[in-house]
């Protein structure tokens, strides 16, 4: 078959579109004949190296769509020929954390493409209990780019910032996978939401999305006043942050007293200083959040069905352009997420 891989961390050159074997799925595992895959910060991230240990030459990918080619042995709640999404993180589904709906603190929970093999190839395996049979609403494209980011959207503002009816968000990357997820979950729940984005091209499709209100933040750097403004100068209730260093200061001065700010990533660096006085006294919350439980990403699909949710894809890339898809991302020039077409 055909893959995208690396057998060294670094530059989007290193992206290989090579032949490889197919794999073939072990006891409780299926084989998916992908069809398309989305593309994620965290495959810049585990291209670039985490320090984590990872199997190479590496395939990413966490979010492949495709009908099933194989079934191994033991599973039954899939057969061959269904359609099927993989649900980007696994865990052992049998300890404490499982059990009690916390898979992403699982200690052997592994994401797809990042831990274990994934889905910038023609096949990929995963556990039967992993794949997720979906519907025809959409097509392949369309249903590659919802897994992870509605998952990780919907942990962050829902379980762990407990996001209620009535209260103000600040969104920020309104043209990110996850910015424009997180809009429309916002938007659900009956919350006003404020988003931030480097254009007004992208400002105006956040706001048909549902987006209330608009920042351009390459125009105010200083993005707490306008915040303050819209609010009346009270502040947001939740900030849901994915920036990291060049978002965080203007982050916690938008946020009104006993404020929550949920967070889950760092596309521009991992390193903050904060005044702790200002935390304590203003009684914040700062959540981290990491992906999410599988019985989330049912709920999210299952609205997604409904048509409550739905994808936002920017671009469909051909596998064999990976790299070109890694430098779109880095560029920012896009609105929703980025797609590879697998077969």
């Amino acid at each position: 078959m055909k893959a995208v891989l690396f057998d060294h961390h670094g530059s989007a050159e290193g992206l290989q579109y090579r032949d490889v074997p197919i794999p073939r799925p072990s006891t409780g595992e299926v084989l998916v004949k992908i069809d398309a895959c989305g593309v994620n910060h965290l495959d810049i991230w585990t291209r670039e190296g985490l320090g984590v240990p990872i199997p190479m030459p590496h395939i990413l990918g966490c979010e492949p769509v495709g009908k099933i080619a194989e079934v191994g042995v033991g599973v039954t709640n899939v057969r061959t020929g269904d359609f099927v999404l993989c649900a980007p993180g696994s865990s052992c589904g049998n300890c404490p954390a499982c059990l009690s709906g916390n898979d992403s603190l699982c200690p052997d929970y592994q994401v797809m493409g990042f831990q274990r093999q994934g889905g910038y190839a023609e096949y990929c395996v995963c556990k039967g209990t992993d794949a997720i049979p979906v519907s025809s609403r959409f097509q392949a494209e369309e249903w590659a780019a919802i897994p992870l980011v509605f998952l990780t959207a919907w942990h962050m503002l829902i379980t762990r910032a407990g996001l209620r009816a009535g209260e103000t968000v600040l969104v920020h990357g309104a043209g990110s996978g996850i910015g424009s997820a997180a809009i429309q979950i916002a938007k659900l729940i009956g919350c006003m939401v404020i988003t931030t984005a480097g254009s007004a091209a992208k400002l105006e499709k956040a706001k048909a999305l549902g987006a209330d209100y608009g920042i351009n933040y390459t125009a105010n750097k200083e993005f707490h006043r306008e915040v303050k403004k819209a609010t009346s100068g009270r502040g947001v209730d939740v900030v849901f942050e994915h920036i990291g260093q060049a978002t965080w200061t203007e982050s916690l001065a938008s946020m009104a007293p006993g404020g929550r700010l949920v967070f889950c990533g760092t596309t521009t660096g991992p390193t903050v200083t904060m005044d702790l006085r200002f935390v304590f006294v203003r009684q914040f919350s700062l959540l981290g959040s990491y992906m999410g439980a599988k019985q989330e990403l049912l709920k999210v699909l299952a609205l997604v069905e409904q048509g409550k949710l739905k994808p936002v894809v920017d671009t469909v890339f051909p596998l064999a352009q990976a790299r070109a898809a890694h430098e779109r991302m880095a560029s920012r020039n896009f609105f929703g997420k980025l797609v590879l077409r697998c077969c």
